[in-house]
């Protein structure tokens, strides 16, 4: 090998599942916060990182009136997007979050460094990420976290499955000094939404050489809505018998009712120089209660002895989240950092249906059902260990990291009672039979039931190291082998070259992968549709049942993914920092979920060869390949004014994906019909134009004596929902405008006290309400897809107290 080739191979960048972190300076403007994202290098800096790393400090998260993590970090994050969709299901209850506009399960959630278990909940509706299971990032308390450090690039090689579009690390308070509590309320200007949290965190010491971190908190919020009366479509003079009441809100459409909790711990003790114990864990609890659509007075849904004016079903979704690790990490005596732990994750969702009935018991139907749960559990065993070593034709060490993990994951789906799924019998008025469950949501049955489980074992090997005073670089690779699907390797490179001090440029080149998910590949359902007046299941598959296969599932193969970033990092003058990043994401073999198929020869295939009840279904593929192309910019800038100081930040992100491939249909399905459309024009725009492409943010926050002011303009860019697969008809598609939101907040601290009195989205500004067609005759005014929600303006009050 020539020098010329080993120099290149001494590079950075596999950083394993990573230690707890030190606290970082919290001042936004400066190059020199320490991260531990993305590297294994103790002392590497954001200005010195090869990929864009964004640094969330504690004061940005609250920096708003929210009380969620997800909401607020996109609120501080151009590339992320968190729309607030209502009506879909468990998806009201366990929101998902997408970064630089790729699924929500194409992002890997770590805290202190070590991998987060996902959510047991598998998104089925129409909502953006649609078919994903991603983290519940809302499951951890903001009153627990330190800062939140963002690395947006792909990391596959560094730390595995998932890590397409980025990293996003959870760094947990510590130490064993001081504390605080706070209490905030607010609601929204329409009068609902009302919210109230108490939360805190206080440190204890552990010996002379360790402490415990305590955090906690508790919160309600009540449910918001947006819902208009019934009203007739243009041209129709007359009320169907089976409509609502005129002049009543009799739906609801918003955020829904939430109750929750969550507590957590952070540990170190060093029993002798050199060597660590650590530990940490989160627990959380969230009640939520949310809405179907309205069930008129004559609807042949409703039984008028039980509902005499109709009724609204409601879902209650109980999610329980416990996370813990535990781990050991020191230095050898041949000068070897080695971490060796355990990770244990668990998510338990259960369904309970309210205000509903079984339509097919007739009278005696009861009215609320437990109606199944879903659970997903992790158990994770990592080994990492790193060394510099001092290269003789290298000005600067080399920093080695090598390692293992072995992970563990369970997926279980639990029936629930036999009135939420069975079909009693009782016909509807016209004579033909009832649907079979629990309204809104049938629950689970017993065929639907199963525990399943899959292995994987990893190793990786990074290399980390500045060439020159100017250059650094870095290589990463790393294989897994999974149980259920097989083997992959990835792979990172990346340099960054300083030019000087003012100005360098950063580059990187990845491969990557994300592992089919248990849930894709084992949930299943069964929910009754009429078609041409007969009832008949519709089921969504599992992979391996005989209807999928005899529809042409596939087993689920890994989606793979090729990354490109190229990117500059400018100080031009003092406290001024501008990044440029423009990356490229292409990703093969995508899972989706497909279309019902539905039809007459797809039911009529079904009724003769599998099931006589069936009509139909839907099941996950890797049908597409997509192409993302983007650029993010970050700008921020402190100085003096009028004796204080002025800390703005701005950020811009252009996000385009393009669908490259759709897989033919396999040659069973073409046989059965050869019209058939697994993907469909729907699915396709939720893809390419769900999600604003554009998003801009301008904000500040001005300090003078014990005052602080902040303000957040955020842009939104448009967004557009298709209807409907036929290409031909595109009356129903909407394409809905930028908004602009303004969010303002004035902090005044007494001694140990703090008071903060704010409003997001202080002008009360609402999304383009949707077209007739598309508003369920008038009552569902607006998209869920709306990246900042429906809700209005959100007045908050917030009183803290440290010591």
């Amino acid at each position: 090998m020539t020098r010329t080739a080993l120099s290149l191979a001494v590079l950075a960048a596999l950083a394993s599942p990573l230690a707890l972190a030190q606290d970082a300076p919290r001042d936004p403007t400066t190059l020199d916060q320490v991260i531990v994202t993305g590297t294994r290098v103790s002392d590497r800096t954001v200005a010195e990182s090869a990929s864009p790393i964004d640094i969330i400090t504690p004061e940005a998260l609250e920096a708003t009136g929210t009380t969620e993590l997800a909401t607020a970090l996109s609120r501080a994050l151009p590339s992320l997007n968190f729309p607030r969709p209502a009506i879909t299901d468990g998806t009201d209850a366990v929101r998902p979050a997408q970064l630089r506009g790729l699924a929500p399960d194409q992002v890997l959630v770590l805290v202190n460094g070590k991998r987060r278990h996902t959510t047991a909940l598998i998104n089925l509706n129409g909502s953006q990420g649609r078919g994903s299971s991603p983290v519940d990032l809302n499951a951890i308390p903001i009153a627990a976290i330190e800062r939140v450090e963002v690395l947006r690039d792909g990391a596959s090689a560094q730390y595995g499955s998932d890590a397409i579009a980025g990293v996003i690390n959870v760094v947990l308070k510590g130490g064993a000094d001081g504390g605080g509590v706070s209490l905030r309320g607010g609601q929204y200007s329409a009068g609902d939404g009302r919210q109230a949290q108490l939360d805190g965190d206080v440190g204890f010491g552990l010996g002379e050489t360790g402490f415990v971190r305590m955090a906690a908190q508790a919160g309600q919020q009540d449910q918001t809505d947006r819902a208009r009366p019934y009203i007739l479509g243009p041209g129709t003079t007359s009320r169907p018998a089976t409509a609502p009441p005129f002049g009543q809100v009799v739906q609801r459409y918003g955020d829904p009712e939430v109750e929750q909790w969550g507590v957590s711990a952070n540990a170190e003790f060093s029993p002798a120089d050199g060597v660590e114990f650590y530990a940490f864990g989160t627990a959380s609890r969230r009640d939520a209660l949310s809405n179907g659509f309205f069930r008129p007075a004559l609807d042949t849904r409703n039984i008028p002895e039980i509902y005499p004016n109709g009724f609204l079903p409601n879902i209650r979704n109980i999610a329980n989240d416990r996370a813990f690790v535990a781990g050991l990490r020191g230095d050898t005596a041949l000068g070897w950092k080695v971490d060796l732990s355990y990770n244990y994750g668990n998510s338990d969702l259960t369904f309970d249906v309210e205000n509903s009935l079984n339509r097919s018991l007739g009278p005696t139907s009861q009215t609320d059902f437990y109606a199944g749960a879903l659970e997903v559990t992790q158990h994770v065993l990592n080994f990492d260990t790193s060394r510099a070593f001092d290269v003789g034709f290298l000005e600067y060490p080399v920093t080695v990291s090598l390692g293992a993990e072995w992970r563990g994951e369970e997926f279980q789906q639990r029936p629930g009672e036999l009135a939420s799924y069975v079909n009693g019998g009782v016909r509807l008025p016209n004579g033909t039979p009832a649907p079979s469950g629990s309204q809104v949501f049938p629950g689970f049955r017993p065929d639907d039931a199963g525990d399943f489980n899959r292995e994987s074992y990893s190793g990786y090997l990074g290399l980390e190291a500045d060439l020159t005073d100017k250059l650094s670089a870095g290589l990463a690779v790393r294989a897994e082998e999974y149980s259920d699907f097989g083997s992959t390797t990835s792979g990172k490179l990346s340099a960054r070259y300083a030019f000087t001090e003012a100005f360098a440029v950063r580059a990187t080149a990845s491969t990557g992968f994300r592992a089919p998910s248990l849930q894709q590949q084992f949930f299943r359902s069964t929910a009754t549709n009429f078609i041409g007046g007969v009832p008949f299941d519709i089921r969504t598959f599992r992979v391996n049942d005989p209807a999928a296969i005899a529809l042409g599932a596939e087993p689920l193969k890994a989606e793979e993914s090729k990354n490109l970033s190229l990117g500059v990092v400018l100080q031009p003058v003092e406290r001024l920092y501008i990044t440029v990043d423009a990356y490229r994401i292409d990703i093969d073999d995508r899972i989706m979920l497909s279309e019902n198929l539905t039809s007459t020869p797809v039911r009529l295939f079904l009724n003769a060869t599998v099931d006589p009840a069936l009509g139909g279904g839907r099941y996950f593929t890797n049908a597409i390949d997509t192409k993302t192309t983007g650029v993010d910019v970050i700008g921020t800038y402190r100085f003096d004014l009028a004796g204080g100081t002025l800390d703005l930040t701005a950020g811009y992100n252009y996000n385009k994906t393009d669908v490259e491939r759709i897989a033919p249909n396999p040659a069973v399905l073409a046989a059965i019909d050869p019209a058939a459309v697994r993907i469909g024009r729907v699915e396709v725009g939720r893809l390419t134009v769900g999600a604003p492409r554009e998003k801009f943010q301008l904000g500040g926050t001005y300090e003078t004596g014990a005052w602080r002011f902040g303000a957040n303009a955020t842009r939104y860019g448009e967004f557009s929902v298709l209807f409907g697969n036929n290409p031909a008809d595109t009356s129903r598609d909407q394409t809905f405008d930028p908004q602009w939101t303004l969010d303002l907040s004035t902090t005044y601290t007494l001694d140990r006290w703090a008071f903060t009195l704010g409003a997001d989205n202080v002008l009360d500004e609402y999304p383009d309400e949707v077209i007739y067609q598309n508003a369920t005759n008038g009552q569902l005014p607006y998209s869920a897809s709306s990246p900042n929600g429906f809700n209005g303006a959100f007045v908050y009050g917030r009183i803290g107290y440290r010591w």
